[in-house]
């Protein structure tokens, strides 16, 4: 059965599945390519008659993934230079009065992969509990995020910013309130939701934030940007102009970025790259002083995105999606450990003892992967959580440790094992189809619970003991292994080995 909604470039026609209309590849942009190349976003070009959304539209260029990984993570099935479109699941369209939650996804893939239409991001299950679900394309690699001499930038995140405003402006067409928006985000999504929270563009197009497994630390400052730039340009073959990258096939670009993250990954200096070496990225969001007038850990301490409600976390075991598929854990030996800890500004030889301490038995590639799970994941958050505290802003904080069943559970509760869970969907070898319901209905009810009053337990999320804001206590639910349990300042000692890096001074220890 199917079901039309207008918006202003056109009726759209949508179609019942179950409880939930479905309205997919809905183009909330013009494509960026051709003329509007490496520009920012432009309105769709209007349509006669009624468009029919029933199948998702291109996602943005991209590399896919190295063969060990592939097997692991869902890549995009269709890419295209169509590639700024969403899709939308309700339980209520036409019902301009519904005023549901609205939660928009906005995807990882290290801002080179991804697509808003993977199956692990179905909005079905949200949408049949009471949201309204949006899931998203943006421009990904040297197409979304270098900075060019004329100092355009971020044009992935302006087209993340368009797409909110399109939510702003239609979502209620939907069902959805556009008043209460919550956009959520992993990895690379969860690092342009922060640094959406300081960007003045995005000032007032959402409420409520979640962050899963990235913050505010990752950005390029303007002369990393341009080395960036400039190196993918020859790369490319091309001149580091935005006439000279236009004329590129993006398929070039896109291999001139694949090439690009291998040299920085074999640098000498890996310093000269910032935030990219030893991340397993090359573009980020880049602090141009315009779009993004500060790194964003830093606009966060100054206040930034204090009125935004935040709930934020990371899994237990995050690099060890990174380092197990590829093989490298046997490969790290002591020697090579002790120069990764030194390297990161650490004391060798005292955190080594403070990560063995904690994990008994561990091997050195089982202390580099600890060590990297706080440099990369959970420090940065909670330095995050103590800047908003600061400001009297709310922040909850999680940790999600259940296992991933994959590789006979040699990852863990790795990066992106929760994200089936968040969605209810349960298939992707990352979650598995033998996955306990339950931990889905518990963390679902709790993120709905969140996009809906800005707690994430309440009486709407059952199963789940008072979640305190992260303060003076340093409170952090552990989800998915056994009951759910709030946690004072888990891993203290670690915790204490970063003080003084990652970002500003944190909360007294």
């Amino acid at each position: 059965m199917h079901v039309t909604v207008p918006t202003p470039a056109g009726r759209i026609r949508g179609q019942w599945k179950g409880e939930v209309a479905a309205f997919l590849g809905i183009p909330y942009a013009a494509p960026p390519f051709g003329p509007r190349r490496l520009r920012p976003p432009r309105p769709p070009q209007p349509w006669d008659g009624v468009r029919d959304a029933f199948t998702p539209g291109p996602a943005a260029p991209q590399p896919g993934y190295h063969p060990a990984m592939a097997a692991l993570l869902e890549e995009a099935a269709n890419t295209g230079e169509d590639c700024l479109n969403l899709n939308v699941w309700t339980p209520a369209p036409g019902r301009t009065g519904g005023r549901l939650p609205v939660m928009v996804w906005i995807h990882g893939g290290a801002f080179r992969n991804g697509s808003g239409s993977l199956p692990s991001y179905d909005g079905t299950r949200l949408a049949t509990d009471g949201a309204v679900c949006v899931t998203l394309n943006y421009r990904l690699g040297a197409e979304g995020f270098l900075l060019l001499p004329d100092g355009t930038a971020n044009l992935g995140l302006l087209d993340q910013i368009a797409a909110l405003e399109w939510v702003r402006d239609n979502i209620g067409q939907f069902g959805g309130d556009p008043d209460n928006v919550t956009v959520f985000g992993q990895s690379a999504g969860a690092i342009s939701i922060t640094t959406l929270m300081a960007m003045p563009r995005a000032r007032g197009l959402f409420r409520r934030a979640v962050t899963q497994s990235g913050a505010g630390h990752h950005s390029h400052p303007e002369d990393v940007a341009r080395r960036v730039t400039e190196r993918l340009a020859a790369l490319a073959g091309a001149e580091p102009t935005r006439e000279g990258l236009a004329a590129v096939p993006p398929e070039r670009l896109v291999a001139a970025n694949a090439a690009l993250g291998q040299e920085i990954a074999r640098a000498t200096d890996p310093g000269q790259w910032g935030e990219s070496a030893g991340g397993g990225t090359t573009v980020l969001p880049v602090v141009d002083g315009t779009t993004l007038p500060q790194r964003p850990i830093d606009a966060i301490a100054g206040g930034a995105g204090r009125d935004i409600d935040l709930l934020t976390g990371t899994t237990s075991d995050e690099f060890r999606l990174f380092l197990v598929p590829l093989g490298m854990g046997p490969r790290i030996t002591d020697e090579v450990l002790t120069g990764f800890l030194a390297g990161l500004g650490l004391d060798p030889a005292q955190a080594r003892a403070v990560y063995a301490a904690k994990h008994p038995g561990a091997t050195p590639g089982d202390l580099l992967s600890a060590a990297m799970n706080d440099h990369a994941y959970r420090v940065p958050a909670l330095r995050v959580a103590e800047c908003r505290a600061a400001h009297g802003a709310d922040t909850f904080v999680y940790e999600f440790a259940h296992p991933s069943p994959a590789l006979d559970g040699a990852l863990g509760a790795c990066h992106m094992a929760e994200v089936g869970h968040v969605f209810g969907n349960l298939a992707s070898p990352l979650t598995g189809p033998g996955a306990p319901r339950e931990l889905s209905d518990l963390m679902r009810g709790a993120w709905l619970s969140f996009a809906r009053t800005g707690k994430p337990a309440d009486a709407l999320a059952d199963g789940l003991p008072h979640w305190p804001a992260y303060g003076g206590r340093r409170s952090v639910m552990r989800l998915g292994d056994g009951a759910p349990v709030v946690l004072d300042d888990p891993a203290t000692d670690e915790r204490r080995l970063w003080n003084g890096l990652r970002g500003p001074a944190p909360m007294p220890a």
